[in-house]
Order: C-alpha cells, then sequence, then structure tokens
C-alpha cells in the first residue's frame, strides 16, 4: 500500500493516484450529464419543432380536404360533360363508320366484280395458252414428220405469198421444160418467173439445237452442212434454167429462230448458197420480198394502164380536133350569116328610104 507509483517519469505516492482517478470520474460524470441535458433540451426543441410541423400539416390537410372535395365537385361536372360529348362523339363516329361501310360495301362490290371479269379474261387466256400449247406440241409433231414438216413450210409459203400477191402473179407446183416441179414460181412483171422451194432440211438443224454436248454438236453441224449443201445443189441444177427462170432461187425457212441460228452458227452453209445464186429467207423476209414484187407488179400495171390512158388521151385530142374544125365551120356559117343580116338589113333600110321619098310626093288630081 505504501508503494509509490511511477507515471510519466515521476513517482506518485497511492493517495495521490485515487484521487487523480475520483476528480477524472467526477469530470467525466460531469460531462456526460451535460450532454444529457443537451441532448434532452434538443429532444424537447424537436418535439416542440414536430407538433408545429403537425399542426401545419393538419392545416394543409384540412385545405387539401377542401381542395378535394371541391376538385371532385369539378370533376363531376366535368365527367358529366365528358360522358355526353363522348356519346355524341360515339354517334356522329357511327353514322361515319356506317356511311364508310356502305361506300367501302358499294367499292368492294365494284372491285369484286372488276376481279370477277379479270378472272374471265385470265380463265380466256389460260384456255387459249392450253390450245396453244396443244398447238405448240402438235407443231413439234410435224416439224418431227418429214412430210407433215413439207406441207408446214410449203402451207406458210403459200399463205404468204396468197396475202400479198394477186392470183395471176404466182402459181404452186408449176412444171417446167425439164420437167421438174417447184414449190412456186412468182411471174415478175415483163421478166422470168422466181422460184421459191419450201423443202428446208430440218433434221440436222434439230439435231444442232438439242445437242448436249461438243461431240453431238459436232456431228450434228456436220450433218447440217451436208444437208443443206445438197439441198442448195439440188435447187441450182434443177430450177436455175436460162431463159425460162431468174437466175437466183429462193430457200424458205419457216422458222424465223431457225434462220437466225443457222446465220449464228453456219455462215460457210449461207455463203455457199449465195454462192450458188439461192437466197434463203425467213417468213418475214419472204413477205419483204412479196411486198416488193407486189410493187413491181402495181407499177407495172400502172404502166400499162398508163399506156391504155395514153391511148384514150390521143382518141380524146382526135375528137377535140375535129370538134374544134367543126366550130370553126359553125363559125364561119354565123360570120356569113351575120353578113347576110347585114345586107339585109342595109336593103330594108334603103326600101324604107325609098318608101318615105315617095309617100311624101305631092299628085295632082
Amino acid at each position: 500500500m505504501n508503494d509509490s507509483i511511477v507515471l510519466f517519469g515521476q513517482t506518485l505516492p497511492p493517495g495521490h493516484l485515487i484521487a487523480a482517478a475520483g476528480a477524472a470520474v467526477f469530470a467525466l460524470l460531469a460531462a456526460l450529464l451535460w450532454q444529457v441535458g443537451a441532448l434532452s433540451r434538443r429532444r424537447r426543441d424537436e418535439a416542440q419543432e414536430l407538433d408545429a410541423r403537425l399542426m401545419e400539416m393538419q392545416a394543409l390537410q384540412a385545405q387539401l380536404t377542401g381542395r378535394m372535395q371541391t376538385v371532385a365537385e369539378i370533376f363531376g361536372t366535368r365527367q358529366n360533360d365528358l360522358a355526353r360529348f363522348v356519346a355524341e362523339r360515339v354517334e356522329g363516329l357511327q353514322q361515319r363508320v356506317g356511311q364508310n361501310l356502305d361506300a367501302s360495301t358499294q367499292r368492294t362490290a365494284v372491285h369484286l366484280a372488276s376481279l370477277n371479269e379479270r378472272l374471265a379474261v385470265i380463265d380466256a387466256a389460260q384456255k387459249n395458252l392450253g390450245e396453244l400449247t396443244g398447238q405448240v406440241a402438235g407443231l413439234r409433231d410435224v416439224l418431227a414428220n418429214k412430210q407433215a414438216r413439207g406441207a408446214f413450210g410449203q402451207g406458210r409459203m403459200e399463205a404468204i405469198i396468197r396475202d400479198g400477191l394477186p392470183s395471176s402473179a404466182y402459181q404452186f407446183q408449176p412444171t417446167l421444160s425439164t420437167g421438174k416441179r417447184p414449190d412456186c414460181v412468182v411471174h415478175l412483171p415483163g421478166d422470168t418467173p422466181l422460184v421459191i422451194d419450201a423443202k428446208f432440211p430440218l433434221e440436222g438443224m434439230t439435231a444442232f439445237r438439242d445437242a448436249r454436248d461438243a461431240e453431238s454438236r459436232k456431228r450434228a453441224a456436220q450433218r447440217v452442212r451436208i444437208d443443206i449443201g445438197q439441198h442448195i445443189r439440188d435447187i441450182s441444177e434443177k430450177y436455175l434454167i436460162p431463159g425460162e427462170t431468174q437466175d437466183i432461187a429462193l430457200l424458205f425457212v419457216p422458222s424465223e429462230s431457225i434462220y437466225a441460228d443457222l446465220h449464228a452458227a453456219f455462215e460457210d452453209v449461207v455463203q455457199r448458197a449465195h454462192r450458188a445464186r439461192v437466197v434463203i429467207v425467213s417468213p418475214s423476209l419472204l413477205a419483204l420480198a412479196i411486198q416488193l414484187v407486189q410493187s413491181l407488179v402495181r407499177d407495172a400495171r400502172m404502166r400499162e394502164e398508163a399506156r391504155v390512158i395514153q391511148v384514150e388521151v390521143r382518141r380524146l385530142l382526135d375528137d377535140i380536133g375535129r370538134l374544134r374544125d367543126r366550130v370553126d365551120k359553125l363559125d364561119t356559117h354565123f360570120r356569113q350569116a351575120q353578113e347576110d343580116v347585114g345586107h339585109i338589113r342595109i336593103s330594108a333600110e334603103k326600101v324604107t328610104r325609098r318608101g318615105e321619098a315617095i309617100a311624101s310626093l305631092e299628085f295632082d288630081d
């Protein structure tokens, strides 16, 4: 108990240390009490402030309640107005919707009628397409048969010529002096007739167009050159007769596509035909040539008619000359008659004067 305590380098007796500790505890308690008092005062002030705010909130709640009642009344009035306005708008909208529905119904009916008409047209076109498909299939069968193909080419050629020329300007399958019978000859005005052949060999061209590989295409091309070259020689030898036919002949191809393929892939064959004085023509080119011949025939007829007109004009001039002579004679007669009438008037005047002179004489009783 009598031991001393060293603190911060100083030796203190135990009694002093206890007194210092008690003072520190007292100071701590005083500080705590002061803080508790300050806290209680702060709590009291906060409670008072809270009461004031509660009173303000109650007043605001009362004001808000009044305003809510006013708003409720206004909202009730506005709700009635809104209901009446909405009812009017709905009624007007129903009328407009009904009118629009009626107009839409009418337009729909018109569109349906137009659609039905178009469907009828489409049905007719489909029917025509079916018929055309059958005709194409028949055409394929015709082109596959050599005799039928020849008749088909002959028919197309005859149709083109009949449409473009008078019956006196052409002749189908006539017999030449050599006994050969070409498909058609066209009589040119004042010249020898033009021969047209319609038996174009299509087998090689069909094989060439249907070829799938290079080897098949090469064999088909060789066949085309052989077939067409032989046919060109036959036309040149059979139908080109000096003094009886023209020095060129026409080879008719009944298809524009085959004619185009021939010129595109077999230019050497076309040139060989030109050298042999055989012109390969498509339906359009044949029609053009026929129009040219038609122009020549028309010009020849016009020249013949012009000669007839010249003869008639000469006769008319002769008649006019005779009429002029007769008019001259009649004019001579009229002049003589006028001279005679003048002489008669002179004699009448003389007789009148003599009579007056005699009337003026006085005779004795």
